[in-house]
């Protein structure tokens, strides 16, 4: 049946049951049309409940946890007589993560919304309400935002909502929280493509992050007083968050002097690790949402661990569920591969070093005068070398077309920005690409080298520039062709040396990163790639 509506759900679909298939498409419906449901996350124990009504009776036609759970509350209505209670009873059937809408045809106008583990927030607007996992969802249509914790229940119609609790249905009281994102910044401003606007809003993001964050000849995070200096920071995040962690590594073991373990947050939650009583936990996040590194801060606050969050995003639960935390102010991503948010993360987390550094003595000398200095002049000269550094991407990524794979090396900081070139490029233009340090090569992957797989390097002027460039050679002996980023004057001899202007120690890090975000965006258009949307991929990892 069809009809005009001012209510509706939808969903895009991230397969994890079930094949990206039509019949696997949300929304999903009961028995009886009665209900219909879109659902984000993983019911664990779907196949049991599956087999149970499928015992009673039920009928199913796809193969999803999300048509499980829609017979599941189908029976819970009807075993209560009430849409809320029969929400309530089949959520206490259920294990697993989850987030999902529901509209019931006898309650037209209506939606029915749970969270437990996976993002949920209502938009509030004049007239009208939305659900969605994510802020730029609605941001053209308003900017006051409820987030829903878990174990919520809302229900919503064009002029009225209401929270409960899940369990026991009792009204719960939200605080209604203005997001200072406009909708602006939620669309393409002439751009082809969301990832190309975001990379070259580059500039601003860095401006933003300083603002008011640099007085007086001191960095200014209050948000680090609260908490004492570390003995030992282990700072826990995923895919190019983790990047970030891993750059700030070098930075905070030598100026600040604190030791530094950098782990994946997805193998973090599964090993019992050894926590010390000056132990601090940053969780870094551009979402604020992402599954496994909440289940990280859960883990260090049962251990008695602070925790400090590093996110985008204002309210979301990494920052609701950390004991202090630092927003990047980047703005809305909409484009599923990360860039600007790395770059935010790489500012605060460098300031960062300068507070702790300051608080402990430990700066080497005119550092901290050096970093004041430059900084803020950092946004004007990124924001003139990135046309031509754009230019350089595109010539190259169209003469390397034909390589089916690369090798991203580096050392030093350099390192984790090879790593995030490699995975750039393999998740926009599906080109396969591995980052090593570079001294890693003649322990085994230097065997793959010959004239079809081409090297990507990071060869900037510094204390390391001679040990990459023996590396270099290596490859070269072999047949392999090497795109090298180099500074003027200090350039290794390669195939094809890309010139980056001289900046002075850890800030060439903010040239480089764009470098290889371009050559890998360039690389999938001149490919025929989506770019903002590569295939497999969702923008925030909301499930385990």
């Amino acid at each position: 049946d069809t009809a005009s509506s001012v209510c509706g759900i939808g969903h895009t679909r991230w397969a994890t049951h079930g094949l990206p298939v039509e019949r696997n498409a949300h929304p999903h419906m009961d028995g009886d049309r009665r209900f219909a449901l879109v659902h984000n996350g993983i019911i664990e124990n779907y196949a049991e409940l599956k087999a149970e009504l499928m015992a009673e009776g039920h009928v199913f036609h796809s193969e999803t946890d999300t048509e499980v759970l829609v017979h599941v509350i189908a029976k819970g209505v009807r075993l209560t007589g009430d849409v809320r209670q029969g929400i309530s009873w089949a959520l206490s059937q259920v294990d697993g993560a989850y987030a999902f809408a529901l509209l019931s045809r006898e309650h037209p106008g209506k939606i029915w919304a749970s969270r437990k583990a996976s993002p949920l927030l209502m938009g509030i607007g004049t007239g009208e309400n939305f659900l969605a996992s994510d802020i730029p969802a609605f941001l053209p249509y308003t900017r006051e935002v409820v987030f829903l914790d878990n174990g919520e229940l809302v229900e919503i119609d064009a002029g009225s909502w209401q929270v409960f609790d899940a369990v026991t249905l009792a009204p719960k009281a939200k605080e209604v929280k203005h997001i200072s994102w406009d909708v602006q910044a939620a669309q393409k401003d002439g751009y082809k493509h969301f990832m190309l606007k975001e990379i070259f809003e580059q500039p601003k993001v860095i401006r933003d992050c300083l603002a008011g964050r640099i007085q007086k000849g001191r960095v200014v995070l209050p948000e680090l007083d609260a908490l004492e200096v570390p003995g030992r920071l282990t700072i826990v995040a995923c895919g190019t968050s983790y990047h970030a962690g891993l750059w700030a590594k070098y930075l905070l073991e030598s100026w600040a002097r604190i030791p530094v373990q950098v782990e994946i947050a997805s193998e973090f939650r599964y090993r019992d690790s050894v926590f010390l009583p000056d132990d601090l936990v940053l969780t870094i996040s551009q979402s604020g949402e992402t599954a496994d590194t909440l289940a990280a801060i859960r883990i260090a606050r049962e251990a008695g661990v602070p925790i400090l969050g590093l996110c985008n995003v204002v309210g979301s639960s990494i920052a609701r569920e950390s004991d202090q935390v630092v927003y990047t102010q980047a703005g809305p991503e909409i484009s599923v591969a990360s860039t600007k948010a790395m770059c935010s993360q790489m500012v605060l987390l460098l300031l960062m070093t300068l507070s702790w550094g300051v608080r402990k003595g430990s700066l080497p000398e005119g550092v901290l005068e050096r970093c004041l200095a430059d900084l803020p002049q950092l946004p004007e000269r990124l924001g003139m070398e990135l046309p031509a550094i754009r230019e350089k991407a595109r010539s190259l990524s169209q003469e390397y077309s034909d390589a089916r794979s690369f090798f991203f090396l580096g050392r030093g900081q350099n390192f984790p920005l090879a790593l995030e070139g490699a995975l750039k490029l393999k998740e926009i233009s599906y080109i396969h690409a591995e980052g090593y340090a570079a001294g890693e090569m003649k322990h085994g992957p230097i065997a793959l080298i010959d004239p079809h797989f081409p090297t990507f390097a990071m060869a900037l002027g510094d204390e390391l520039l001679q040990k990459v460039a023996s590396n270099l050679q290596e490859v070269q002996a072999r047949g392999g062709r090497i795109i090298a980023l180099v500074n003027p004057g200090a350039a290794p001899a390669v195939e094809d040396p890309w010139v980056l202007p001289e900046v002075w120690g850890p800030l060439k890090s903010f040239l480089v990163l764009p470098a290889v975000q371009l050559f890998a965006y360039e690389m999938a258009v001149y490919l025929g790639k989506d770019v903002d949307q590569p295939r497999n991929l969702a923008k925030s990892v909301t499930v385990e």
